[in-house]
C-alpha cells in the first residue's frame, strides 16, 4: 500500500520486561528472540510436571521456596498499604460496618419501615406507641446489622495468608504461562514510574485504582502477577458475583476478588454497603482494580465505560470523604485471546454459559500451547482530584451560568463522570500495543480477494505498522526480526482454524477461514484510523457510482454532512478525538491528502490561507474532494483499507434499521391513532432482537448482507439502542406482579411506515425509510445494490 510520503522510522521505545514464570528478562522495546532451535525448552506447566517425574527433588525444591517465601517471593516489603496478615478481613469488615454513612442508611431505612407499620396500625395504640415503636426500631437496626454483616462478609476481599498467596502466585503463573508461552510483557519504563508512584502514593495513603481494558478473564490475573512480581501491593478487584462458583469463588476471593451483584435494583441497604468498601478502601490506601467497560468485550475493541463503580470511585473524591486518589489507566493486549470461540458463539446468539469450575479448567484453549504473549501497558497516572478540579474550572470558563457551572449539580456530576469514563478509554488506547495477530488479521480482512500471497502479506503488514505509528500507534515491533518471521509466528498463535494456507500454488497464499472470529483481532485496530474510515465511506456514497473522477467527486457540504450523520449513528461504537467534528475532518482531509490518497480542491479567493499559515480549528477554504490520482492508479488500496474497516459496521447499523419495517402494524392498525401505551402493536424485545439476527443470517447467505461479522448480537444491540435514544423506537419496560416484565417494543408513531391501501404493502417513503438509505449510501456493493437503493 503505497503512500508518496514514507513513514518516518519507529522511535526507540524503553526496553520491555518478559516476566516468565520465576524468570524476569530484559529485551529491546518489543522484542521477542524467535527460537534458535526446534527442540528448544518451552517454560510451561508440563516442563514442571515432567521435571517432578525426572527430578523431584529440585521439583519439590522450587514448589518450597514459593511456599516458604524466599527473596522476592516473601512478598514481604510491599509498596502500599500493610496487606496479607491474620485478622485482615475483620479488621476491614469492622472499618466497613462502621462508617457514618452506613449507619446513618441503616437508622434510615428502620425509621421508615416504622413508620410503614404505624400507619398499618402495628404498633398499638397511643399510650404504648411510644415504647413500641422504640423496641420495634432496635429490632430492625439489629436485624439490619446481621444483614448488613452478611453481605459484607460475602463481599470483601480476603487478604489473608502469606502463604496462600505465594502458592497462589507459583500456581497461577503455571498456568498462565502453559497457555502463553512467551510469558507477560510490560514496558520497563512503565514498570519504573508505576513504582515510584505506588511510593508515593503509599506516603500520602493515596490509592491506585488501576482502570484496565477487559478482553478476557487472564486481565486480572495478569495485573495481580505483575504486581506481586514488582512488589506492589495487590489491588482489590472488582468482580462480578457470576464468577464466584464453589472452590473458585473462594480463591479469588482470597487472591483479592471482591463480589457484586451484576444488578442493584432498588437495594438502597446494598448500594450503601458498597459505597461504604470503596469509601473504607480509599480511604486507607488500598489499590482498586476494576474494568471501565464493565464486561468483557466480544468484539475486540474497546467498549462504552460503564459508569456502575465508576461513579462509586468518583463520589468518593467529589464528596469529601476521600482526599484524592490516583488513576492509572491499563491496556492489556493479546497475541491470542482464550475465549474468542466462546464469544462468537455469544455473538450469534447462543445464550452465554454459565460459569462453573469445571468447564474453565476443561477448556481445550486455556490447555493449548503457544498462544505467544500477554502485553501490558500503564498509561502516565494522574490525580483523581486534580482532574475533578481542571473540568469544574473549565466549565465555569466556558460557560459561568450555566447549570453544568453549579458543581453540586446533577447535570455537572454526570457530565463529570462521563468527561471521566472517555477520558480513561482514551488513555488506554493511547498506549495499547496492536499485536502481530492484529496486523495479520486486519490486512486478511481488508482484501477484495480470497486470499494473499506471502510476498504481498509482508508488504501490506509493513504498510499497516508504519500507519499505525504515523498515528501515534504502538506496534509490538519485534526489533531485528524481519517481518517474515513475525508474520510465521502470528499464523502460528493464530492456528488453521483462523487463517489457512495454500501451500500446492507456485507462491504460498493465506486465506482467512474464520472471518467472524478474525473480526476480534481486526477490531483491535480501528480505533486509530476510525476518522480516516469515516471520511472514506463517506466518499464512497459518489465513488461507488463508478464513472470518471468528475462524477465520483463530492463537495465538502456533501461529505461533512454524511461524515456527521455516520459519526452519529456509530458514537456507541466508537470513541472520537475530543477536537470536535469540524476541526477533526479537517485535520483528517489534510492526512489524506498528504498520504496521496486523496486530492482536495480549494476554493479560489482573495482571502484563501497559505496551508502553512493556516489554523486547523478554523474551516479550511475546501470545495471539493475526490481520489487522487496516485490512489486510483494502485487500484484504491488505501482508500478500500479505511472502507473496509467500517463497513461491517455500516452493514449492521443498516441491517438493524431494515428489520424496524418488520414493526409496522398491520394494515388492521392504524398508527396514527395508537399511543405509546398502547400494548397491541407492542412486540418482545428479546424475541425481536432473535428475529433480527436470524434475518440477517438470511441476507448474509441470500447474498444480500456482504459481512457475516454483521449480525453480531453486540453491534445489533447498539443500533437499537441508538434507535431508542433518538425515538426511532419506543421500548417499554413494565412490572407485572412485582417481577419485571419482558422488554417490548415498538415503533414510534412519526417513524412508522404507511401501508398502501389497496394492497397492504408498505410503501417506500417516509421517515424511516429515509434514514435506511442514508445508511445504505455508505454501504459496500453487492448484489442488487449497485443503484444504491435498499
Amino acid at each position: 500500500m503505497p503512500s508518496t510520503n514514507p513513514a518516518a522510522p519507529p522511535q526507540p521505545s524503553a526496553p520491555d520486561l518478559e516476566i516468565l514464570g520465576d524468570q524476569v528478562t530484559i529485551h529491546p522495546g518489543g522484542y521477542v528472540g524467535p527460537p534458535t532451535q526446534d527442540d528448544a525448552p518451552e517454560r510451561n506447566l508440563v516442563e514442571h510436571m515432567a521435571r517432578f517425574r525426572e527430578s523431584p527433588l529440585d521439583f519439590l525444591r522450587e514448589v518450597s521456596l514459593h511456599v516458604s517465601g524466599t527473596g522476592w517471593r516473601a512478598y514481604d516489603e510491599v509498596i502500599g498499604q500493610p496487606i496479607y496478615y491474620p485478622g485482615f478481613s475483620e479488621n476491614m469488615k469492622a472499618m466497613v460496618l462502621r462508617t457514618p454513612m452506613l449507619q446513618k442508611r441503616i437508622e434510615d431505612l428502620a425509621d421508615r419501615r416504622v413508620v410503614t407499620e404505624d400507619k398499618q396500625g402495628l404498633l398499638g395504640g397511643d399510650s404504648e406507641k411510644g415504647e413500641k415503636r422504640a423496641l420495634r426500631k432496635a429490632e430492625i437496626v439489629s436485624s439490619l446489622h446481621e444483614v448488613a454483616t452478611k453481605l459484607t462478609d460475602d463481599m470483601i476481599c480476603k487478604f489473608e495468608s502469606k502463604r496462600f498467596i505465594r502458592g497462589a502466585y507459583y500456581l497461577c503463573t503455571q498456568l498462565l504461562t502453559r497457555a502463553y508461552h512467551q510469558g507477560i510483557h510490560v514496558s520497563s519504563e512503565e514498570v519504573l514510574r508505576i513504582r515510584s508512584v505506588a511510593e508515593t502514593a503509599a506516603k500520602k495513603k493515596h490509592s491506585i485504582i488501576f482502570l484496565p481494558c477487559h478482553r478476557s478473564h487472564v486481565d486480572y490475573v495478569s495485573l495481580q502477577l505483575i504486581c506481586y512480581r514488582l512488589g506492589i501491593a495487590l489491588p482489590t478487584v472488582v468482580a462480578g458475583d457470576n464468577l464466584k462458583m464453589p472452590v473458585l469463588g473462594a480463591f479469588l476471593q482470597n487472591a483479592g476478588a471482591m463480589w457484586i451483584r451484576r444488578s442493584f435494583g432498588k437495594d438502597a441497604l446494598y448500594t450503601t454497603l458498597v459505597q461504604s468498601y470503596i469509601d473504607t478502601l480509599l480511604q486507607n490506601g488500598f489499590n482498586i482494580e476494576c474494568f471501565i467497560e464493565g464486561g468483557r468485550s466480544r468484539t475486540g475493541k474497546l467498549l462504552s465505560p460503564k459508569f456502575g463503580i465508576l461513579s462509586f470511585l468518583l463520589d468518593s473524591v467529589l464528596s469529601g470523604r476521600v482526599e484524592d486518589a490516583v488513576i492509572c489507566p491499563v491496556s492489556t493486549q493479546y497475541d491470542k485471546v482464550v475465549e474468542t470461540e466462546s464469544y462468537i458463539s455469544e455473538l450469534l446468539g447462543q445464550p452465554k454459559p454459565q460459569e462453573n469450575l469445571k468447564d474453565f479448567l476443561s477448556a481445550s484453549s486455556v490447555l493449548s500451547l503457544k498462544l505467544g504473549r500477554v502485553d501490558v501497558r500503564f498509561h502516565e497516572p494522574w490525580s483523581l482530584r486534580t482532574f475533578i478540579s481542571e473540568q469544574r474550572g473549565r466549565v465555569s470558563d466556558t460557560r459561568p451560568s450555566s447549570a453544568l457551572s453549579d458543581p453540586g449539580s446533577a447535570d455537572s456530576r454526570v457530565r463529570l463522570l462521563r468527561t471521566l469514563g472517555y477520558k480513561v478509554l482514551s488513555n488506554i488506547n493511547a498506549v495499547s500495543v496492536v499485536m502481530p495477530t492484529a496486523l495479520i488479521g486486519t490486512v486478511l480482512l481488508t482484501l477484495r480477494g480470497r486470499g494473499v500471497g506471502k510476498s504481498e502479506l509482508i508488504r501490506r503488514v509493513d504498510w499497516l505498522s508504519a500507519r499505525v505509528r504515523a498515528k501515534g500507534g504502538r506496534v509490538a515491533h519485534f526489533a531485528g526480526a524481519p517481518t517474515s518471521v513475525i508474520i510465521e509466528r502470528g499464523l502460528e498463535v493464530l492456528g488453521p482454524e483462523l487463517v489457512g494456507t495454500i501451500d500446492n500454488v507456485p507462491e504460498t497464499t493465506y486465506y482467512a477461514v474464520d472471518r467472524f472470529q478474525l473480526s476480534f483481532y481486526r477490531n483491535m485496530t480501528i480505533h486509530l484510523f476510525i476518522s480516516e474510515a469515516l471520511v472514506c465511506a463517506a466518499m464512497y456514497t459518489k465513488v461507488k457510482q463508478g464513472g470518471g473522477p468528475a462524477n465520483q467527486r463530492i463537495s465538502f457540504d456533501e461529505l461533512y454532512e454524511q461524515v456527521r450523520f455516520l459519526s452519529f449513528i456509530f458514537r456507541g461504537e466508537f470513541i472520537y478525538p475530543t477536537a470536535g467534528l469540524l476541526p477533526n475532518l479537517q485535520r483528517t482531509l489534510l492526512g489524506l491528502e498528504s498520504d496521496g490518497v486523496i486530492a482536495l480542491t480549494r476554493l479560489q479567493s482573495s482571502n484563501s490561507r497559505n496551508d502553512d499559515q493556516s489554523d486547523p480549528s478554523e474551516p479550511l477554504p475546501i470545495a471539493s474532494i475526490e481520489l487522487s490520482t496516485a490512489e486510483r492508479n494502485t487500484g484504491r488500496e488505501n482508500f478500500d483499507f479505511y472502507n473496509f474497516l467500517l463497513w461491517p459496521f455500516v452493514e449492521s447499523t443498516w441491517l438493524g434499521a431494515v428489520a424496524l419495517m418488520g414493526l409496522t402494524p398491520p394494515p388492521s392498525t392504524s398508527p396514527t391513532h395508537s399511543s405509546a401505551s398502547d400494548t397491541s402493536t407492542y412486540l418482545d424485545l428479546r424475541q425481536t432482537s432473535d428475529t433480527v439476527q436470524l434475518f440477517g443470517k438470511t441476507l448474509y447467505h441470500q447474498g444480500d448482507l456482504s459481512y457475516f461479522e454483521a449480525v453480531n448480537k453486540e453491534t445489533l444491540r447498539n443500533a437499537l439502542q441508538l434507535f431508542e435514544e433518538e425515538g426511532i423506537i419506543l421500548v417499554r419496560k413494565s412490572s407485572s406482579s412485582g417481577k419485571t416484565a419482558p422488554s417490548a417494543v415498538r415503533l414510534a408513531p412519526e417513524w412508522t411506515p404507511r401501508r398502501d391501501d389497496a394492497t397492504g404493502m408498505i410503501v417506500a417513503e417516509g421517515r424511516l425509510w429515509d434514514f435506511i438509505e442514508k445508511i445504505a449510501r455508505s454501504r459496500r456493493e453487492g448484489k442488487n445494490r449497485r443503484d444504491g437503493a435498499t
